[in-house]
């Protein structure tokens, strides 16, 4: 054998067959690889998404209790004592301070509820500038804008109303006050199933301010007259008595 022979037998590689078969198993492995990604990355985009939606679900929740708690007791009318919040079971209106961009300051009136979109149920926050109602306006009638989409189909969000005795109602119009507690559930339509981030709003403020200063002030001109009224001390018996 030549030294030209030897150097070329030296320089052997893979044969086609040791080719065919390494290209054989490569295949085997990224299709092994392949299988096993379809199985788990659905799982993992559906876990994905479940967590997303429960962010947005939480912060959604926190909103609305934020804009309840912060409702204000604002007379609907000048010739009405009484605070403009009308709630029902999947509606609620109230005024509250203004929030958002581009706000100034002053009053806005919120209105947190269901509408209808294509067929579906959705819980939308709107608003508008405060302003009196006239006389025969119900607040359901205010026209409100800035729609902000909360909940879609299929979650539902359903209210109930309690005063300072913490007894819930479906209900809350023309009250004397406003609720102290507002109950917010979040329901699947389907199943019906109760969600965990359902929560309680605590309402800062549920009576006039004029009222709770009128009861301080009457504290104090009681305290006040009792003590300039000091009992005049009883008349000493004269020397002749």
């Amino acid at each position: 054998m030549t030294t030209m022979a030897i150097g070329r037998a030296g320089e052997r590689g893979f044969t086609l067959i040791e080719a065919l078969i390494a290209l054989a198993l490569t295949g085997l492995v990224l299709s092994a690889l392949a299988t096993l990604t379809a199985q788990w990355l659905p799982n993992w985009n559906r876990g994905i998404d479940r967590i997303q939606r429960s962010e947005i679900l939480g912060i959604a929740m926190q909103r609305v209790a934020a804009d309840l708690a912060a409702a204000e007791y604002v007379p609907a009318s000048g010739n009405s004592k009484k605070p403009l919040f009308d709630g029902s079971a999947l509606a609620v209106t109230f005024v509250r301070t203004a929030l958002g961009p581009n706000v100034g300051i002053g009053l806005d009136v919120v209105r947190i509820g269901e509408n209808a979109d294509k067929g579906q149920f959705i819980t939308v926050r709107s608003r508008a500038p405060f302003a009196p109602l006239s006389p025969g306006v119900a607040p359901s009638e205010i026209h409100v804008a800035d729609p902000v989409v909360l909940l879609r189909s299929p979650l539902r969000l359903s209210l109930s109303y309690a005063g300072p005795d913490h007894v819930f109602h479906d209900a809350w119009h023309d009250m004397e006050m406003l609720p102290a507690l507002v109950r917010l559930t979040v329901r699947e339509a389907g199943s019906g199933r109760v969600l965990s981030v359902s929560t309680v709003a605590t309402v800062h403020v549920d009576a006039a301010a004029g009222a709770a200063k009128s009861d301080d002030d009457a504290k104090g001109d009681t305290k006040d007259s009792g003590k300039g009224d000091t009992p005049a001390a009883p008349a000493k018996p004269g020397a002749n008595g």
